[in-house]
């Protein structure tokens, strides 16, 4: 619901009549996901990272 606040192609009245949802949920969640939106990428990255070395660690002791 916050990204399709922030498109913008509803009113946030529209989307909490929809929703059953206060408008002010709406904008708080809207503005976690602008300051957080980023990170949300990021951290697939690192973990993608972190389990390509562990596998290759245990491969190593394996054999």
């Amino acid at each position: 619901m916050a990204l399709t606040a922030l498109k913008g192609d509803r009113t946030l009245a529209q989307l909490a009549t929809e929703h059953d949802v206060h408008v002010n949920q709406i904008q708080t969640w809207s503005k976690q996901l602008r300051t957080n939106m980023a990170s949300l990428f990021e951290d697939g990255v690192d973990k993608k990272r972190d389990q390509d070395a562990k596998v290759k660690d245990l491969q190593a002791k394996i054999g």
